[in-house]
């Protein structure tokens, strides 16, 4: 998962608004968002490599996401995968957002670099592993790539004002929130950063929706929920060996 777009308690029905694409290698194996046969509360996609994810949500309403902190210059010998934060607070239902920051102060440096968006769909904590602070989310409109929460990075800055006006609208459609994170533009060089890699691979980088042949865009998740716990998840496959849009809703 490489950007995120959320909007807490900024619309008068909508306590949440939750808009993610998910950039990854396109040879990667995943699972489509379903409810997991190991685990049925968990909803959400799944890596067919390590078996953890980049987002979910439970039946009891608790909701986490991550994001990989990019920095070619730091990197972790043999680190363990980091969508296993994810899953492994998904999967345990007795898991409070307390215990989970309690294991990432312990262990958030044995990972390569991370940025963690966990809790539940009525309060949201952010943890990083690579400096930056880390807390309860305020309310208000946020964006996270691969830099800390709320960077200056291009692609950060136009999430965050895409969602900033739809969340003026009185109503929501999951169609426009799905196209909110689909324009495929890089930005100009000189406002992108230097995180290692050169400035090729920062421009191909840059979008909010990222089409390279080898790495790009896999699928943006829509997640919604309203004032009376109805959360909605909707799911866009965009690679050719990706499901389709998937549609669910449950009562948190």
């Amino acid at each position: 998962m490489c950007l995120i777009a959320f909007a807490i308690d900024s619309h008068p029905r909508y306590p949440l608004v939750l808009v993610a694409n998910r950039d990854e290698f396109r040879d990667r194996p995943t699972e489509p968002a379903h409810f997991w046969p190991d685990a049925p509360h968990v909803l959400g996609g799944r890596d067919g490599r390590a078996g953890g994810t980049w987002l979910g949500v439970t039946t009891g309403g608790k909701l986490a996401a991550i994001t990989n902190y990019r920095d070619a210059r730091y990197q972790v010998v043999h680190p363990p995968s980091r969508g296993l934060l994810v899953a492994d607070y998904l999967r345990d239902e007795a898991m409070t957002p307390a215990d989970l920051q309690a294991h990432l102060i312990r262990h958030g440096e044995e990972y390569d670099g991370f940025n963690l968006i966990y809790g539940t769909c009525r309060e949201l904590h952010y943890f990083t592993n690579r400096g930056g602070s880390s807390g309860p989310v305020s309310p208000g409109v946020h964006a996270l790539s691969n830099h800390l929460l709320d960077t200056s990075w291009p692609k950060v800055i136009a999430a965050r004002a895409r969602l900033s006006k739809v969340v003026r609208q009185a109503g929501l459609g999951s169609d426009e929130l799905l196209g909110l994170l689909a324009d495929p533009a890089p930005f100009n060089s000189r406002l992108l950063p230097d995180t290692g890699l050169g400035p090729e691979r920062e421009r191909l980088l840059s979008p909010l929706f990222i089409e390279g042949e080898q790495y790009g865009t896999r699928s943006t998740t829509v997640i919604t929920v309203d004032s009376d716990g109805k959360l909605t998840f909707v799911e866009q496959g965009h690679d050719v060996n990706d499901a389709p849009r998937r549609d669910f809703s449950i009562q948190v």
